[in-house]
């Protein structure tokens, strides 16, 4: 069989390659894939991995030899899954690889936000702590995270991962109904209901219409002007206009945003002007640990081999 990894530079270094390696004899490694290249680089090819190169209806149905498509994450919003149902190729993803790295980077975010360990850092580098006349500096707004209220939008591995972390700090947690949903099941709360009750926000959903622009402007208007929003799913989630709006005019306490509606972004994005206030920006890290990334290469690596064994595992249509 032949394969090919169209983004593999995105894995990063410092990982053992050897049993995805291993699981065909015919890899071609690409360390990324322009939208122009994908259908020269999948033509003739029997397995086709992806992290987040964009899979559409045109490539797949040009694609008269794939036979699998491996998506290297969990979010598989990058592949056309009803053309490649249609075209009779199963796309399977891997699940659960990352789920302590995003879990302590949601709780990292968590605790800049109540610590403001930035501002104060800024401070004393500054110089403002050495010119104190007294022993600290209490200049930045401190808060605890026991007693507050976290909301969970999504409660798959990750949030549930979130929600043990965030109740072993002494915060309550709300976990919200499913975008979309027609009841609402014990133990969760509406989504209005959750916005209006929750001192912090964490979006843990995938990517679909339900939840697209889920965080728009009538959202944002009814969370407590305190609240922290974070978002490490996907970046689309949250309206990007409607969130700077809410920033500048201190209409939530800030927020928090490991992923952007573009990736990477333009140098001019507006996320990424330093004026917004009270927001952070990581750059799609909170997945990165060098123990996540190796989990995920063994993740696609079983899915390789069951298919090849003649099931599937993990498929997402």
């Amino acid at each position: 069989m032949r394969g090919c990894f169209l983004d593999a530079g995105s894995m990063g270094d410092a990982l053992n390659w050897d049993e995805l390696n291993g699981a065909i004899n015919d890899w071609q490694w690409y360390h990324n894939t322009t939208r122009e290249q994908v259908g020269d680089r999948i033509a003739g090819m029997d397995i086709v991995i992806t992290n987040k190169v964009v899979l559409d209806a045109a490539v797949l149905e040009a694609a008269d030899n794939l036979k699998l498509i491996c998506v290297a994450a969990t979010g598989f919003n990058n592949v056309d899954t009803q053309a490649a149902a249609h075209c009779d190729i199963p796309v399977v993803n891997v699940t659960g690889y990352a789920t302590p790295a995003v879990s302590q980077h949601v709780l990292a975010l968590m605790l800049a936000h109540a610590t403001r360990w930035a501002s104060y850092d800024t401070a004393v580098k500054r110089g403002d702590w050495a010119a104190s006349e007294f022993f600290c500096l209490l200049d930045y707004p401190i808060e605890e995270l026991a007693g507050q209220t976290l909301g969970l939008i999504g409660h798959g591995e990750l949030g549930q991962a979130v929600a043990r972390l965030a109740e072993a700090f002494g915060m309550t947690v709300l976990v919200g109904e499913r975008p979309g949903a027609r009841e609402i099941r014990e133990g969760r709360v509406a989504i209005d209901e959750l916005l209006e009750r929750s001192d912090m926000i964490s979006l843990h959903c995938p990517l679909t219409d339900d939840t697209r622009h889920l965080i728009d402007a009538d959202a944002l208007a009814r969370m407590k002007n305190s609240a922290f929003l974070i978002n490490t799913a996907r970046g689309a989630i949250v309206d990007t206009q409607a969130l700077i709006a809410a920033l500048e005019a201190g209409e939530i306490g800030g927020a928090a945003l490991d992923v952007l509606d573009q990736e990477p972004p333009p140098a001019d994005h507006p996320l990424l002007d330093p004026a917004i206030p009270n927001l952070i920006v990581t750059p799609h890290s909170a997945w990165g640990s060098r123990g996540a990334r190796q989990r995920m290469l063994e993740g696609v690596a079983a899915n390789i081999h069951a298919f090849i064994d003649g099931g599937i595992r993990n498929q997402v249509n």
